[in-house]
């Protein structure tokens, strides 16, 4: 298969990957959340939905991870996810700007299909992400310390041999964690892709720059800190693939393996 094909290949994968996460794991969201929630009437308690919110949502992105599409294109299903495998030497620019614009496309695809909950979807604004009663600054805090948190998550288990292959199923335990202790804060989204969908159907881009400001932020310090500390050289990643499962990696996604 010539590289072009192989790399349109890897592109519509995270595509489609994308679109699932933002299709499902914004549907778990307006199901929680929206007007007339069955789950609202049943489990008052906001924290304890916190709690099922981040895990049902960790879990869509772990299915989508060791899925067909997922074992191709690796899943990053996250821009801030592909840009820190780009930092770390693992794949070229074009490949990288390749998963970017694939994952945001895929997500205003996934976002429309989120028009069928209606009412219901509306009243959440389809799961849109926007800063909390504490501001901005907390909110792009708050941002910058969920990514943080998920990219030095990523780098642990995907440098260390014997743990890679259960990257994905820690996924739904760290967002759970993660939703219940920062949403109040910015929606905890740690992921452009996933805050664009919403924010291009319920045409709100009210501080949108926040989710790939901070993000980006969050993944940049993450990877000073690795290359200062050297722990690159102790947690080695060999491709740029959150979905490993003994899967064959591309040749675009396994570049300098120094690294």
């Amino acid at each position: 298969m010539s590289t072009k094909k192989s790399e349109f290949k890897l592109f519509l994968s995270e595509g489609i990957g994308t679109a699932l996460l933002i299709f499902f794991g914004l549907s778990v969201v307006i199901f929680n959340w929206g007007e007339n929630s069955v789950i609202a009437k049943a489990i008052p308690s906001i924290q304890i939905r916190r709690l099922i919110t981040g895990f049902l949502f960790g879990s869509v992105g772990c299915f989508v991870t060791i899925s067909p599409v997922g074992k191709i294109s690796g899943a990053h299903i996250n821009p801030a996810v592909s840009i820190a495998f780009w930092l770390r030497g693992k794949m070229k620019m074009t490949t990288m700007i390749g998963y970017v614009v694939a994952q945001m496309i895929g997500a205003a695809i996934g976002a429309f299909f989120l028009l069928i909950w209606g009412d219901m979807g509306k009243s959440v604004q389809f799961g849109i992400t926007l800063p909390g009663d504490a501001g901005v600054m907390k909110a792009f805090a708050g941002e910058v310390f969920t990514t943080a948190c998920l990219i030095f998550y990523l780098y642990i288990f995907i440098g260390t041999k014997s743990l890679r292959n259960y990257t994905p199923f820690g996924i739904p335990f760290l967002y759970c964690i993660l939703v219940w202790a920062e949403t109040a804060l910015s929606g905890c989204s740690t992921n452009p892709a996933r805050s664009f969908g919403p924010a291009l159907v319920s045409l709100n881009f009210t501080h949108y720059w926040i989710y790939w400001a901070a993000p980006l932020t969050g993944l940049l310090l993450v990877t000073i800190f690795f290359r200062l500390r050297r722990m690159a050289r102790i947690y080695r990643m060999e491709s740029a693939r959150v979905s490993y499962h003994n899967s064959p990696t591309p040749a675009s996604l396994q570049i300098n393996t120094k690294n």
